[in-house]
């Protein structure tokens, strides 16, 4: 691993301490370096709030007397391209042209039309030296969900369930079921502050009565989004608590309830597009779709998927009761890990 690609490693570490609070903007690292020694870092914590590179050229602006001087001679390193456009702060492109300093290196260029190539020709134009592409394809997955989003017109979709060891979901009959084991819930509390929101059918609903919550993670809840055609969930279910913003996609009305939002669509058979879709119009970066069997198999059958995150107990199911299969799921497995009595596998879909 060259310099270059050391630093920008960096700004990926950084990068990652704003999952789950950025979105919809970007999750960036910004590193500056001055005679081959770090001298400022910071990264993009919430939305709205300063981007990577204002904090990491203000840690210089704090920790040194000379700062100027010295960020005259360094060279910043990010792992998006710096924007070039005023949205909730000014152009990051702006301040470094200010600063006056004399070299870039990004990792991979913003797909986002307003940016796309527009924040490293200021740079040039500014006679700032630009380098760019520099560990570019794992730059690229670190924005997975805001690419996805901004090029696809969509959210960054994830598909988690859990099945038993000889491939079943859930009994059949609607009782409950828990097949994995406490470490597994854990995480999968975690994967929610991560994420913008989470979607359920009307079944899993009305037979689990989730929270669809954070509880056991510190962090924000997730939207919730529930797909009820009818109307038919009685209000006393968890998911009308008022505690999250929830969406109710139905067929008979659009209105708002305090923090839940009935939003009419056309049931046929293109819903899980047209839910996609709308989430999209409303910012939603990123969802997890938790179930139940029917509704991920219609995604799955649409090649409507990014991620599938499947535990697998070690536990086959009972032979006292009729089950429903678990979905049957084709991609790359980009990794598999224990979690106590459970197994993690997660798959990329190479298709979407």
């Amino acid at each position: 691993m060259n310099e270059h690609q050391l630093y920008i490693k960096r700004c990926i570490e950084l990068a990652l301490n704003g999952l789950g609070n950025v979105s919809p903007n970007p999750m960036v690292g910004a590193v500056i370096v001055f005679d081959g020694k770090i001298i400022g870092e910071g990264y993009h914590k919430k939305y709205g709030e300063a981007h990577a590179e204002v904090n990491a050229v203000n840690s210089v602006l704090n920790n040194y007397s000379n700062a100027e001087e010295l960020l005259k001679q360094s060279t910043i390193y990010v792992s998006l391209e710096p924007c070039s456009h005023h949205g909730k702060t000014p152009p990051c492109a702006d301040l470094i042209i200010k600063h006056k300093i004399p070299k870039v290196v990004v990792g991979c260029v913003d797909p986002f039309e307003r940016v796309s190539g527009k924040g490293i020709e200021r740079l040039k134009a500014a006679g700032i030296e630009v380098i760019s592409g520099v560990l570019e394809k794992e730059c690229l997955d670190l924005n997975k969900r805001f690419i996805t989003q901004h090029t696809q017109k969509r959210p960054y979709i994830i598909l988690k369930w859990a099945q038993t060891a000889d491939g079943n979901f859930a009994p059949a009959n609607g009782s409950q079921h828990w097949i994995t084991g406490p470490r597994a819930k854990q995480l999968v509390h975690k994967w929610r502050t991560e994420e913008d929101a989470i979607l359920i059918g009307s079944r899993t609903a009305l037979i689990d009565n989730p929270q669809l919550t954070a509880r056991e993670w510190d962090g924000k809840n997730p939207v919730r989004v529930v797909v009820d055609q009818k109307l038919k969930l009685p209000s006393t279910l968890n998911i009308f608590d008022q505690s999250a913003k929830t969406i109710v996609y139905n067929e008979l009305k659009t209105d708002v309830n305090d923090n839940i939002y009935y939003n009419s669509l056309e049931f046929n058979g293109y819903l899980p597009q047209f839910m996609m879709y709308q989430l999209y119009l409303q910012d939603i970066q990123s969802v997890i779709i938790e179930g139940g069997a029917n509704l991920l198999n219609q995604f799955i059958s649409f090649g409507l998927w990014d991620e599938a995150r499947i535990f697998t107990s070690k536990n086959s199911a009972s032979n006292e009761t009729d089950w429903i299969k678990a979905p049957v799921i084709n991609g790359k497995i980009i990794s598999m890990e224990k979690l106590d009595n459970d197994e993690l596998t997660i798959i990329e879909n190479q298709k979407s």
